[in-house]
């Protein structure tokens, strides 16, 4: 029982950083219909920065919005510098740029700090609580608590204010958006902002556990798409769920099988969804009238 619960609580934690990138894809989708594979560098980029600003003698918390507000600047020059230009372009080609830019933002990343594999400390220490046999460390509870959060956040965004509305409308008819006064290019450029700093907040609360270096936006851009593909692309509730049980089926495939088997999970997960489910666990059925 304790060594299940042990698979169940790290399940949820590594679960809950990718609800958290998976949160980022469906704001982007949501806007412009484009799946945005730079994200995970804005996770990258939040834990390096954050590391970085430490290290010069900055106070956690003051390093952690720096890493948060810079890393937002980087998410307003991807879209006015790469994705702005090109629209009208297909989606397949936006996605490419998106790419293409999360190369191009890890080997400037690689230039301006370094190769190596870098921590700060724990936010509220390193001594584990003991739950039912099994233990978790006091970071894993910042970082389940900041994906509800964000999750909450995100809801009440979409539903309550005008600006998640517009973001909705925007990506439902860019042209009638237009139409009816919505700045589309504003629309754009916030969520990108919005979507770069979840990511860079996720960098920021799961560093003190998994580390972080110049080339883990690559795995983590993967998982959070595989989580939001699950859930059903575009959708929040979607995406915090499909984080939370991607993040489960990894920490009970490395328990049960193998812990090589475990990267691989993502790869079935979107497998199974292309084949079996297309709209995901909560997407909506699309219709075409004819």
């Amino acid at each position: 029982m304790s060594e299940l619960m042990q698979f169940l609580l790290s399940g949820v934690t590594v679960g809950a950083v990718y609800a958290l990138v998976a949160l980022g894809f469906t704001i982007i989708y949501n806007a412009s219909d484009v799946v945005n594979f730079a994200q995970g560098e804005f996770v990258m980029l939040g834990g390096m920065i954050t590391f970085f600003a430490h290290q010069a003698g900055l106070p956690l918390p003051l390093a952690a919005l720096i890493a948060i507000a810079v890393t937002s600047l980087v998410g307003i020059a991807l879209n006015k510098l790469a994705i702005e230009p090109a629209r009208g372009a297909p989606v397949v080609s936006l996605i490419i740029i998106t790419i293409g830019a999360s190369i191009l933002i890890r080997g400037v990343t690689q230039l301006v700090f370094d190769k190596q594999i870098h921590s700060y400390p724990a936010f509220s220490g390193d001594d584990p609580i003991h739950v039912l046999g099994a233990t978790i460390l006091p970071q894993s509870l910042w970082v389940i608590a900041g994906a509800l959060l964000v999750f909450i956040a995100l809801w009440i965004f979409f539903s309550k204010t005008l600006m998640g509305k517009a973001i909705l409308a925007t990506s439902n008819n860019r042209i009638a958006a237009q139409l009816v006064g919505i700045n589309t290019n504003l629309v754009m450029t916030f969520s990108f902002a919005l979507s770069a700093a979840i990511g860079a907040l996720a960098g920021v609360l799961v560093t003190p556990i998994t580390l972080v270096s110049y080339d883990v936006g690559i795995a983590l851009a993967l998982k959070g798409f595989a989580a939001a593909m699950l859930g059903g692309m575009g959708n929040p509730k979607g995406a915090l769920f499909g984080g939370l049980i991607l993040g489960l089926l990894e920490a009970l495939t490395a328990g049960y099988l193998s812990s090589q088997y475990k990267d691989a999970t993502a790869f079935i997960v979107i497998l199974a969804v292309l084949f079996f489910m297309p709209q995901g666990l909560f997407g909506k059925k699309s219709t075409e009238r004819v």
